[in-house]
């Protein structure tokens, strides 16, 4: 393809956020009036960058006096703002009036609507639970709720006084809780009633019961109404009170702020624990503030009023990265349930409803809506989108050609990738630069990411290591019960000296982007060559009768075969004919290379609770070994379905 999908105007340009950053900088005495001058900047210059963005946001608090970069040459070690005092809620907390601050919907059965003035006395009255229980700064406050406007209050609540958050969704099992919030001992849990999935509501009670008798520190656990019944589940849970209770304490309006050092803990995430124990993340306040607003105000051009949307649970780290949108001081369009319930229409429909203007989702979600057929630039008006953002997995070229026909010719389209581990991205979206298909519009603002080969060079063509050579406010603070941070190093620093490795497989592209390949972990290697599963995936997914694929590697004779499972539509059987046409598929798409030495139907793919499939639990059923932790799947049953086939015996 010779012309990009989507060029941005020249009036959009002059007046996008971006430009005006530009124009700031450019105040200031630095050489700067395009967006690579930028970016190159941002790289040579950090400590000013980041400063100059502080100011350009408006961030509350104290800089402090320079230096704003301390030990820049060290990863990890580097230390911003180190003079600096904050309070990430103050940040969030700007108004404080009676426009929406959020919009929620529960599938079709909940709408609710939250002004800034009624999130802000919410946040404050949490603030006062939390103190009566003794929760101070750097104690945990834990929640296991739905993705609704009580969820935002209580993390705000306990952020204005420098407790650290920790949330997952209400699917999670007993096992999957106690494996994260074992680890950093809570003091306060906020819990819903229940939930509601696919029409049906899930009561919570006797899990929720299991849960606290299982959590000694904690002092208290706020039940919040939403799907399961109040009442019973307040008397069921042992130290439990409703949410309505805790809106009667304290007395303020507004939260008192605690000013904080910028490096002082806000977040705890969690790695998807697959093949363990999961990770506990642990996530600064300035760091996580400073990198939302650059990718929010800069890359996604996000402003006062605006309305910010991702589909995601409290388990995934694009919850954080959306709440964060408070800061720019955007509305908050908040979804909790099924995405296809009742039909694939809903979060379209809601998108119209209220004027929706950013997108953000899954590229599994926009692949399942082409597999659905269904087509919303036909069916609804959509003229107050502007951007589509997509990240979760690979989002293939064929899915960039879905959204500019069947979503929206004209939209802002932006493939990201990041993770749990920086929540954020270090690949994104870019407003002021085309869109070409397939690709990742190029690197975040001020992360230095490259592709390494495998002795630890920049790789300027051809697939390697993504990695981060320079640091950057937003890497993690360190790991929980990890002192001298020897986990932290291993996970990031050990591949490469001083360099963040991040684990997934890339590519630059000639336009300057990026094509993310897959989770070099799960990289395939048949004969010494390295394959990204997403090589695979981008062929086979092109065909009607496939819903969804898996990919691994099976040890085989001394090398490595490429196993292939297929989950197909409904009343479809694996033939010799559809066998020959995913083999010539990939192979006239890919290369002979990539074609899979077997080819398997299933009828389901184990996925984590954020909606991910799990190449290496299957890679470990296949080979005989144990999932220790079948806890962090949504459907864990489904790997029942990759043991012991005789298929791959021969």
């Amino acid at each position: 393809m010779t012309d990009p999908l989507w060029q941005p105007g020249e009036a959009n340009i002059a007046n996008s956020r971006m430009q005006a950053f530009i124009r700031l900088l450019a105040r200031r005495g630095a050489a700067i009036a395009t967006y690579d001058e930028l970016y190159d900047f941002s790289l040579m210059e950090p400590a000013e960058f980041w400063s100059a963005l502080w100011d350009f946001c408006a961030v509350k608090g104290e800089k402090g006096a320079a230096p704003y970069l301390l030990d820049g040459d060290r990863m990890p070690g580097a230390r911003f703002f180190p003079n600096a005092r904050l309070n990430f809620a103050e940040n969030l907390l700007r108004r404080h009036d009676d426009s929406p601050a959020i919009i929620f919907r529960g599938e079709d059965r909940v709408r609710k609507r939250m002004s800034w003035a009624e999130l802000s006395h919410a946040a404050a009255r949490v603030q006062a639970t939390l103190r009566n229980a003794g929760v101070g700064p750097g104690d945990r406050v834990a929640a296991i709720m739905p993705n609704m406007p009580e969820t935002v209050a209580a993390m705000l609540g306990a952020a204005a006084d420098g407790a650290v958050w920790s949330s997952c969704s209400p699917d999670f099992g007993v096992k999957g809780v106690l494996d994260r919030f074992g680890q950093i001992e809570p003091k306060v849990l906020f819990a819903c009633d229940g939930y509601y999935y696919n029409g049906k509501a899930h009561d919570i009670s006797d899990k929720l019961s299991e849960i606290v008798a299982s959590l000694p520190s904690l002092e208290r656990v706020v039940v919040v109404p939403y799907a399961g019944d109040l009442e019973g589940t307040v008397t069921k849970v042992a130290g439990a009170v409703a949410w309505s209770d805790i809106l009667g304490e304290g007395s303020g309006d507004t939260p008192e702020f605690e000013p904080l050092a910028f490096s002082h803990p806000l977040y705890i995430l969690f790695s998807s624990g697959t093949t363990g124990a999961p990770k506990c993340i642990v996530h600064s306040a300035g760091g996580t503030l400073l990198q939302h607003l650059k990718e929010h105000a800069l890359h996604c051009d996000l402003g006062p009023g605006e309305r910010l949307f991702y589909f995601t649970t409290c388990g995934w780290m694009m919850w954080n990265w959306l709440v964060s949108g408070l800061a720019s001081e955007a509305t908050l369009l908040l979804y909790d349930g099924s995405p296809f319930y009742p039909d694939g229409n809903i979060l379209f429909d809601y998108a119209d409803a209220e004027a929706m203007n950013i997108f953000g989702t899954s590229a599994k979600f926009i692949d399942a809506l082409a597999k659905a057929g269904l087509r919303p630039h036909d069916t609804h008006d959509l003229s107050s989108l502007r951007l589509m953002t997509s990240t979760g997995s690979v989002l293939a070229p064929e899915g960039f050609d879905f959204v500019y026909d069947a979503i929206k010719p004209d939209i802002h389209l932006a493939s990201v990738s990041g993770g749990t581990d920086i929540v954020s991205c270090f690949v994104i979206g870019n407003p002021v630069k085309p869109v070409w298909r397939g690709e990742i519009q190029g690197p975040a603002l001020a992360m230095a990411t490259d592709v390494f080969d495998e002795g630890g060079h920049h790789l300027a063509r051809g697939k390697g290591e993504l990695v981060c050579t320079k640091p950057f406010p937003a890497m993690p603070v360190g790991f929980w019960n990890d002192p001298d941070g020897a986990r932290y190093h291993a996970a990031y620093f050990e591949r490469f000296e001083n360099v963040w490795h991040h684990g997934d497989f890339a590519e630059w592209t000639e336009h300057g982007g990026f094509i993310i390949h897959g989770r070099s972990d799960a990289t395939l290697n048949p004969g010494g060559v390295r394959i990204g599963t997403a090589e695979i995936y981008r062929q086979v997914e092109q065909l009607d009768e496939v819903i969804e694929a898996i990919v691994i590697g099976q040890d085989w004779e001394s090398d490595v075969r490429i196993v292939l499972f297929v989950v197909l539509r409904d009343g479809l059987e694996l033939d010799d004919d559809l066998r020959a046409r995913i083999t010539r598929k990939i192979r006239e798409g890919s290369s002979p290379r990539h074609v899979p030495a077997k080819i398997i139907q299933v009828s389901d793919i184990p996925r984590t609770k954020s909606g991910k499939i799990t190449e290496l639990a299957v890679r470990d059923i296949v080979h005989g070994r144990a999932v220790t932790n079948r806890e962090a799947l949504a459907n864990p049953e489904a790997l029942e379905l990759y043991k012991d086939l005789a298929d791959l015996n021969r």
